[in-house]
């Protein structure tokens, strides 16, 4: 999310090799991170140093680098480096061991958890946030105002013939429809197909794809017959170059999360810490500082905060050392997340 890159004064680093640089962070390193460098005003409390580092999600992304900005100028030895590889591809490190936080924004998969569990990675889950995956065409589009979540799967279901908005429903104009959608390591992918549909990863393939958010905005915004989605905060960041589209008369908002109504594309946004790290104090109040402070930093790079409760509710996973994840049963993605962190 380019404005909010700037915003915090951070500097990130796309998977697909994009780099923007603000004007308080460092260089992107050779490896792809993105690195906050922690000078600040001082330190408050004990004295933090070492290295904490993280990758994952796009989506997250904004919210951890806001929350190490934050951080680090309560702690100037301290460095935090946070990668953008995707959610899939951010699990891939931090199975390897080469990171100690992940950004997820979907749950761990059964097949991640068991390569986790192959490698002696135990992990703690943490709800840290809600987004609202937002449908999105072209200011200049006059007719799809609403759509709905059968249209959706119509158009993006496996095999679909769909290429002429005519197609979608009767009555809409005979234009060419053309897709952007995140790529197929991003979990905005993974949770959008399989909300809409039925089974994640199943989509059609002749869509533009792209783990750079920016790219779909462009894409979009410069095709009148365009159709895309991501993140509601992305979409809030580019409002001017965009217009958002309801889904099943439901407008993507912070109001529309909460009340539940934001069915089926509503989602909690997750940070996934591995067990042994949290031992080191720096990892334990970095933790600590995200579930409490951070949630006004949350609202303000466009996300929907959590709940106090169920921000609690992940300081408790975290003070007791609660491995595993909540989605291992078969129907846990069906249930509501208040009542998966009750237990």
């Amino acid at each position: 999310m380019r404005n909010q890159f700037w915003k915090y004064g951070v500097a990130g680093v796309f998977a697909t090799g994009l780099a923007i640089a603000g004007c308080g962070g460092q260089a992107p390193s050779e490896s792809g991170s993105s690195t906050s460098s922690t000078e600040g005003s001082g330190s408050a409390g004990a004295k933090l140093t070492g290295t904490i580092k993280g990758d994952g999600s796009s989506t997250v992304f904004p919210i951890s680098e806001a929350v190490a900005e934050e951080f680090g100028k309560k702690h100037p030895d301290l460095k935090i480096t946070i990668g953008v590889s995707g959610t899939g591809g951010g699990f891939k490190k931090f199975i390897a061991g080469d990171t100690v936080l992940q950004d997820a924004s979907r749950p761990i998969k059964d097949k991640e958890d068991k390569a986790a569990k192959e490698k002696g990675i135990e992990y703690i889950e943490m709800p840290v946030a809600y987004d609202a995956l937002t449908v999105v065409v072209n200011p200049q589009n006059t007719w799809a105002t609403n759509l709905t979540v059968a249209e959706l799967k119509k158009i993006w279901e496996p095999g679909s013939k769909v290429t002429n908005w005519s197609q979608v429903r009767a009555g809409f104009p005979s234009k060419p429809l053309k897709l952007y959608g995140p790529g197929t390591d991003s979990g905005t992918f993974d949770y959008f197909t399989e909300a809409i549909n039925g089974k994640e990863d199943a989509c059609r393939t002749d869509f533009v794809s792209s783990e750079d958010d920016n790219v779909l905005v462009q894409g979009v915004s410069r095709d009148v017959g365009a159709l895309g989605y991501f993140g509601l905060a992305y979409y809030e960041e580019n409002a001017a170059k965009l217009k958002a589209v309801t889904v099943d008369g439901i407008k993507p908002s912070a109001e529309s999360v909460n009340t539940g109504k934001y069915k089926p594309l509503s989602r909690p946004l997750f940070v996934y810490i591995e067990k042994k790290a949290a031992e080191r104090p720096e990892v334990a109040e970095f933790v600590k500082f995200y579930l409490t402070e951070g949630k006004e930093l949350v609202k303000n790079v466009g996300y929907v905060p959590l709940p106090d409760d169920l921000y609690t509710a992940s300081m408790k996973r975290f003070d007791d050392r609660v491995v595993g994840t909540m989605y291992a049963a078969k129907d846990a993605k069906k249930k509501p997340l208040p009542e998966l962190m009750a237990g």
